[in-house]
């Protein structure tokens, strides 16, 4: 079995956004409930960070599933801008590649 050198690369990405996607995710999951008790709070900065390391779609609709941060402007209107920005990223490596 050859395995091309494109699709070692297709499944590390994939692996490196599925981690990511995932930690932001959980990230968000706590920063609610940290909310909820009155525990300290997720920094934004750190919910950022992760959004823009290839988070951002995962936590824009764990934001919206559990009603989390969906009042904040620079949530709702970041995160989309983030996904957008990273989309035609991508779109722009597909097609050099």
């Amino acid at each position: 079995m050859n395995i091309d050198t494109r699709q070692v690369i297709f499944l590390i990405v994939l692996i490196y956004f599925l981690a990511v996607s995932f930690y932001s995710a959980a990230m968000t999951c706590m920063d609610k409930r940290l909310a909820r008790k009155g525990g300290r709070r997720v920094p934004e900065k750190k919910l950022f960070t992760a959004a823009i390391l290839g988070g951002a779609a995962a936590m824009y609709i764990t934001m919206r599933l559990i009603r989390h941060k969906t009042l904040h402007k620079r949530f709702m209107i970041g995160l989309p801008i983030i996904i957008i920005c990273q989309t035609a990223a991508l779109i722009l490596v597909i097609y050099i590649c």
